[in-house]
């Protein structure tokens, strides 16, 4: 009996993580489960201005089609609410290698590249190395791809 309760909890709880994921899938930006905030708080101007990933800081917010972004200074939060498209993730933050291989996984904010002006992100640095032997190629696919592949 003990084992049947037991396994219960387990197929339900993998049942519940599932639920979570088909619901994330679903968002237009990846906010993750744990912080809810726009490239899991890292700011995102800093991508471009600084060519690094920097956290933002929880006092310095801004909120663009109802997701929150971080940032680290007044400045850089200032640039993005005067041309928010200009620093936004592409593929509302997910994995741009999954997005150009036809599927959504989360973006991570330290395996990021710019290209064109524009944040990339993939899942890892091994993900993202994959990703950049092809980055016209797969931008291509991802383009095409999105944002069909959050059906």
């Amino acid at each position: 009996m003990k084992r049947r309760a037991i396994l219960g909890l387990i197929v339900g709880a993998a049942a519940a993580v599932g639920i979570a994921g088909a619901a994330l899938a679903a968002d237009k930006v990846f906010t993750g489960l744990v912080t809810g905030v726009g490239v899991g708080g890292y700011d995102v101007v800093a991508y471009q201005s600084e060519n690094a990933a920097i956290r933002g800081d929880p006092a310095i917010e801004a909120s663009h089609e109802g997701v929150s972004y971080r940032f680290a200074s007044a400045d850089n939060r200032a640039a993005f609410r005067a041309d928010p498209e200009k620093y936004l993730p592409q593929y509302g933050g997910y994995c741009a290698w999954a997005v150009s291989q036809g599927y959504t996984a989360k973006g991570e904010p330290e395996a990021w590249t710019v290209v064109g002006g524009r944040l990339y992100l993939n899942y890892s640095d091994p993900v993202r190395a994959q990703w950049s032997q092809d980055i016209a190629g797969n931008v291509a696919k991802g383009n095409a791809n999105w944002p069909d592949v959050l059906d």
